[in-house]
């Protein structure tokens, strides 16, 4: 999960080298790259703005950044000054936990924005590099079963809530709530929405009103086990409670890599979710050899009951550390650019503000076809057989074609916004965690196939001002990490945004 400063991603095998150089995604020049013969096209931060750590919700509690983020396409306008406005959704995750999980009840914020770019490459006049993008909270809707119970960040910690009704079996928290750890939020036209989860790792489906209305298993191969049986903890137990044993899956999602990126076709027929890396049997129970993840695509037509139609490995990109050894940039989140292909934002850990660690080397948007990927739903890799034993994957199957796109990390254009990559670890250093992407038209009729591609971090809710679950806390490490947004303006010919 680092970054090198380099267009092509480095391999692990001279196959796999070979097999991306013949693949129908191929890096082009500087900043563009082509996927299935079209060319998209990366034209460079237009926009950087923040959100103050300490910023509190409407229930008292502090606001939770970005681990997934959709734009409400059907709120944006353009402005006759060049400015835009609009609204869009951000959906924090599990809540402040340093040590273990806590009670916090999962939740979705209502962002509005009002945009400023500045013109392809220029700097934004001094005092202003980062108020390109002005996000106010104007509303939070609490996320609850679908008895109308509050839902939870707590740790499953070895329990579950059986079957009933169109339920399926669910993770459930010691405290007899749901637990529920979200990641990526996708939109519905009738105000309904999808939301993906680490702690199954399932796709829920909830009402306008945070009310849940079905829940959507993944494929058995994907399913959290221990000791023959589901079991949904992630070694992140809550206060008073026990780790499991053994403390991780013997198969299935690893702790804390569950359905990471998910994102609706322009189309709106089609939901693409990824796991964030490989699951245990295809080589995770290794961080040098958990490449080999899973991208799942369900038929949408039916809101209430997604049909899994296809499965395709996804080799996540590498890097070499600090270490000089291979490293694997987990995945943070897609966005579907047709059925079979989209853009994956991954990066690498425990480096930016907020945490130790102060370069990354690895933060970058990939775009990922698997048109020629071998389709593998339903067969013997969705039940007992791995993929990719010890993180080689089966003769048998080809992978998706992945190929750099967009370097978060670019110290030249960090710097026309005041920010950059690596010492001093201070607020303009980039922050560890960038987890949520969303697309929207800039409508302008001379660039029909020109975007904005939001990017925003998840800070952890990292503040010294804390507050959560009924008492006041200070971050670990002493920083206080803005929720930051940064926008970039993106040719992609033939995509038509929801």
């Amino acid at each position: 999960m680092r970054y090198m400063h380099s267009k092509s991603l480095p391999l692990l095998s001279a196959v796999f080298a070979t097999f991306v150089l013949m693949a129908p995604v191929v890096a082009l020049a500087d900043n563009s790259v082509t996927v299935e013969g079209v060319t998209l096209v990366n034209k460079g931060r237009v926009a950087v703005g923040r959100i103050p750590a300490n910023l509190r919700d409407k229930f008292g509690e502090t606001f939770g950044s970005g681990s997934g983020m959709s734009i409400d396409a059907k709120s944006w306008v353009r402005n006759a000054d060049g400015t835009y406005k609009g609204a869009l959704w951000l959906l924090p995750d599990r809540g402040y936990n340093a040590v273990g999980t806590t009670d916090y009840r999962p939740r979705l914020n209502t962002i509005e924005v009002t945009l400023t770019p500045v013109a392809l490459g220029i700097t934004p006049p001094a005092g202003k590099e980062q108020s390109g993008v002005d996000a106010k909270l104007v509303d939070t809707t609490l996320l609850k079963d679908d008895k109308g119970a509050d839902t939870t960040g707590l740790d499953p910690a070895n329990g579950t809530r059986k079957a009933e009704g169109n339920m399926p079996l669910l993770p459930q928290a010691p405290n007899g709530k749901i637990s529920l750890d979200t990641e990526a939020v996708a939109h519905l036209p009738d105000g309904t929405m999808f939301i993906s989860d680490e702690y199954g790792p399932y796709i829920y489906r909830f009402a306008a009103d945070g009310r849940m209305m079905s829940a959507t298993p993944p494929p058995a191969a994907l399913l959290p086990m221990r000791n023959g049986v589901v079991n949904f903890a992630s070694n992140n137990p809550g206060p008073g409670e026990t780790a499991p044993d053994p403390k991780d899956p013997t198969s299935g999602r690893q702790n804390n890599q569950g359905l990471e990126g998910m994102s609706l076709t322009p189309d709106g027929k089609f939901l693409i979710a990824v796991l964030q890396s490989a699951t245990r049997q295809d080589g995770g129970d290794s961080s040098s050899t958990r490449q080999n993840t899973r991208a799942l695509v369900y038929d949408a037509a039916d809101p209430a009951n997604l049909k899994l139609v296809h499965e395709y490995v996804v080799p996540l990109p590498v890097f070499t550390n600090e270490k000089g050894k291979t490293a694997v940039a987990a995945q943070s989140e897609i966005v579907a650019l047709s059925p079979t292909s989209f853009l994956m934002l991954a990066r690498d850990s425990n480096n930016g503000y907020g945490v130790k660690g102060d370069k990354s080397l690895y933060r970058s948007i990939v775009a990922v076809d698997v048109s020629a990927a071998t389709d593998i739903a339903g067969g013997k890799f969705d039940a007992d057989t791995p993929v990719a034993p010890k993180g080689v994957l089966d003769s048998s199957v080809k992978p998706a074609a992945v190929s750099q796109f967009i370097d978060i990390n670019n110290d030249a254009d960090l710097a026309r916004f005041g920010l950059h990559n690596g010492a001093p670890n201070d607020r303009n250093n980039l922050s560890e965690k960038w987890e949520a992407m969303s697309l929207v038209s800039i409508q302008d009729p001379k660039l029909p196939d020109d975007y904005f591609l939001f990017v925003a971090n998840d800070n952890d809710f990292l503040t010294q001002d804390g507050f959560q679950v009924g008492a006041a806390y200070k971050g670990d490490g002493g920083g206080d990490v803005d929720t930051m947004f940064q926008v970039f303006q993106v040719t992609i010919p033939g995509f038509a945004a929801k």
